[in-house]
């Protein structure tokens, strides 16, 4: 039996977290089949017993075997499946990566971003590596906590909230060293930080802006990102998620 058999993911549609995990598959070519949670509805019992601490997707079903938690399922597909690599290889660009790695882990503690066991994703460079640990890391709680300050409030706060969050998207905007996060390759940061932007077109309507007005090279960078088969077939139609983000704001009487 291949490594490629029994690869399950329990999925959401609309999670940006399981949208990494799709994303890391296929750009492995790693075949998987992904079973759909009814978060609104009732999570099943396999989604519940396979994460019992968390109660929630992704989680990656390998010969049985769950490993839950984005980060960590990124990284365990890359020590199973370790070609293509994610991430440079510049001694310099891992330099940095660790610098805003440890940036971050003094702020919101250990992260399993900063484990070794995502060399192969890595640039083999030191600095590379450390730049694209930070920026993941600064990506998973930074971007997807901005955005909901928009969606999840009105008047004030939601344009307190869309202030901050195009601070935090001039900020990512900064940190592209190329086409790409890890330069002229897509890589480890691109793979964490891509499935946000299926967010973007709900944050617009709600906080009444866009993105490529406050970050051209941003997003710039989110349609180079669109043409790789891996990303395009892994994110949802963004009009969907809008829709979803709809459904919520009604539920908590936000319209």
């Amino acid at each position: 039996m291949s490594k490629n058999d029994e690869v399950i993911l329990l999925d959401f549609w609309a999670s940006p977290f399981a949208m990494r995990v799709k994303i890391a598959l296929a750009e492995k070519g790693i075949k998987f089949e992904a079973r759909e949670e009814d978060i609104m509805a009732g999570k099943s019992e396999l989604l519940l017993n396979s994460n019992p601490l968390h109660k929630k997707v992704p989680v990656l079903l390998h010969y049985g075997k769950p490993i839950c938690e984005s980060a960590i399922i990124v990284s365990y597909i890359d020590e199973v499946w370790p070609f293509p690599a994610l991430l440079p290889t510049c001694y310099y660009a891992r330099a940095q990566a660790r610098f805003w790695a440890d940036f971050v882990d003094k702020k919101v503690g250990f992260h399993p971003y900063y484990s070794e066991t995502f060399l192969n994703l890595l640039p083999t460079c030191y600095y590379a590596r450390t730049q694209a640990r930070f920026w993941a890391d600064f990506v998973d709680k930074k971007l997807f906590d901005g955005g909901c300050g928009i969606w999840r409030n009105n008047g004030d706060a939601l344009e307190l909230g869309k202030k901050e969050f195009i601070e935090i998207l001039q900020v990512l905007e900064g940190a592209l060293g190329g086409d790409f996060f890890g330069g002229d390759n897509f890589g480890f940061v691109d793979t964490i930080a891509i499935p946000h932007a299926s967010w973007f077109y709900a944050y617009e309507q709600f906080g009444g802006f866009k993105v490529e007005d406050a970050c051209p090279k941003l997003s710039a960078w989110i349609e180079r990102c669109l043409k790789r088969d891996s990303v395009a077939k892994s994110l949802p139609d963004p009009s969907k998620v809008y829709e979803f983000l709809c459904m919520f704001r009604k539920m908590n009487g936000l319209d």
